[in-house]
């Protein structure tokens, strides 16, 4: 997503854009994604929070389009706090307020617009809107790839392609289930437990139950493992939400920096370490990165 939103807007800032991929469609972290805009496990706050907005600004057009997989829903994110605590760092840019969320024990929320994205379908409308061509390969050596600037957006691998051991992967496992009694008009996020954190993010044809953010050691492939499936599973159930039966189980790998890279070295931009919030942040970081090259 990252890469991809930073290709079309280059493109449409009337630069030559040519992508480089090591893989594609269903075997990217990209495609096991939740999808929905929320500022996730990302920093720093401030740039994050003007990312994401600039996003919500960008998708929220692309409802109208239905091949671009984006659905409009109103957010909640359950929290412990108190009716008169000051709105959360992410909202700067956006408005919330606080309700109950539409779960039972009606928990206390904040809520706010938010957007769900399908990642398949997104990735299909981005690739057939850039002009420049895609190519499959693995990318060794950034400062031995053509053209007037190069933009990492390579996620994980830039542990090794940028020497940075700042980057490293954080497990995530979603359970996508058929949608049952539950209502698709909203997205639900339960913080209250850092340990166990829930969401359910709704599809068109299905629901996508989270989930979890497990430090991963390098190099080792996600793996799902069948007990956070239960507990993801059992909160469903504690919360009220009439799910349908499950249709398949995802793991993949947060590419997670305690914040992102977004700079400029020499002819080399850097995009990535976006985390839990790469559909979020990934217009916002787009737009910064035609900026830069163009400084």
């Amino acid at each position: 997503m990252i890469g991809l939103s930073t290709a079309l807007a280059l493109e449409e800032h009337g630069h030559d854009v040519r992508v480089v991929a090591a893989a594609a469609e269903d075997a990217i972290t990209s495609a096991v994604a939740g999808a929905s805009w929320f500022p996730y496990r990302a920093g720093p706050p401030a740039r994050v929070a003007a990312w994401a907005a600039t996003t919500r600004a960008w998708l929220d057009p692309l409802v109208a389009d239905r091949a671009a997989g984006v659905d409009l829903v109103t957010g909640y994110e359950i929290t412990d706090e108190t009716s008169d605590a000051p709105p959360p760092w992410w909202a700067a840019h956006v408005e919330v307020s606080r309700a109950p969320a539409p779960v039972t024990g009606a928990p206390m929320a904040w809520r706010f617009q938010s957007a769900c994205i399908e990642p398949l379908r997104m990735m299909a409308w981005l690739t057939a809107r850039i002009r420049g061509p895609i190519e499959r390969r693995q990318v060794t050596d950034l400062a031995a790839e053509p053209g007037d600037i190069v933009v990492n957006c390579s996620g994980l691998a830039a542990r090794e392609l940028a020497a940075d051991p700042e980057i490293s992967g954080l497990l995530g496992q979603v359970v996508m289930v058929e949608p049952g009694g539950v209502d698709r008009s909203v997205t639900v996020t339960d913080h209250r437990s850092i340990e166990e954190v829930f969401y359910v993010i709704p599809r068109r044809d299905e629901l996508v139950l989270g989930g979890c953010t497990l430090p991963w050691p390098p190099g080792a492939p996600p793996a799902v493992d069948p007990t956070i499936t239960e507990r993801i599973l059992g909160q469903a159930r504690a919360l009220g939400l009439a799910i349908g039966p499950i249709k398949r189980v995802r793991a993949g790998l947060r590419p997670y920096r305690a914040e992102v890279r977004l700079e400029r070295d020499g002819r080399i931009i850097h995009n990535y370490g976006h985390g839990g919030a790469g559909y979020t942040l990934s217009r916002g970081c787009a737009e910064e990165v035609a900026q830069l090259v163009a400084a």
